[in-house]
């Protein structure tokens, strides 16, 4: 009965087979359902397929991996503004770890971290690492340039912008379920690309 009442709630179906059978027994598939059985494997709307997927994807740091569980949890209860700050929480702790990497590496070779790097603000330093990694990628395997150069602005920015339309209120309903939607199928791509990421600049960004 649990089950079913979440998927009630989630609206993924709802009372009624037609006009003429509105009520209770009949159901129906709503459109959010067929859209979720479409991509039930590692679709928010199912937490176990999407962390299964995300968990075969990379693994997380304690700090994302509690985040992504509260936007799981939060998203499954329409609260999206919360899911948008709670996967916006995880992708800044992510780019934390990789200012964490880059600040190690350039230490080890002997030279001084910029300044911005160890700036409090997440936007200064996502910008930082960004401009630090641009200057070495040269140095970077064909397919993670083009990934870093194609994906990685696009996925934090997308995040960003979400969590910044939550966070920063001005409207009664600024984050729609779409958005986090995408901001929820995005992480998994952006927490692989900062994984591999955070390898090679530990061993090999010169």
């Amino acid at each position: 009965m649990t089950l079913w009442g979440d998927l009630f709630n989630q609206g993924v179906i709802g009372w009624g087979s037609n006009v003429d059978n509105p009520s209770p027994p009949f159901i129906h598939l709503t459109k959010r359902g067929r859209t979720t059985l479409a991509g039930l494997s590692r679709d928010p709307a199912n937490p176990d397929g999407y962390r299964a997927n995300l968990d075969a994807t990379t693994i997380l740091s304690p700090i994302a991996a509690s985040y992504i569980a509260e936007a799981l949890a939060t998203y499954n209860a329409a609260c999206y503004k919360a899911t948008a700050v709670m996967v916006g929480c995880a992708a800044e702790s992510m780019v934390l770890d990789l200012r964490d990497c880059v600040v190690a590496r350039v230490t080890s070779l002997s030279r001084t971290p910029h300044a911005n790097l160890g700036s409090w603000k997440a936007l200064t330093i996502l910008r930082a690492v960004q401009v630090e990694i641009d200057s070495h990628k040269s140095a970077m395997p064909h397919a993670l340039r083009e990934a870093f150069e194609s994906y990685w602005p696009a996925f934090t920015q997308q995040l960003r912008a979400a969590r910044n339309d939550a966070g920063h209120p001005s409207a009664i309903d600024p984050v729609r379920p779409e958005i986090v939607h995408a901001s929820l199928l995005i992480f998994p791509e952006l927490a692989r690309l900062a994984k591999q990421l955070m390898e090679w600049v530990s061993t090999v960004m010169p």
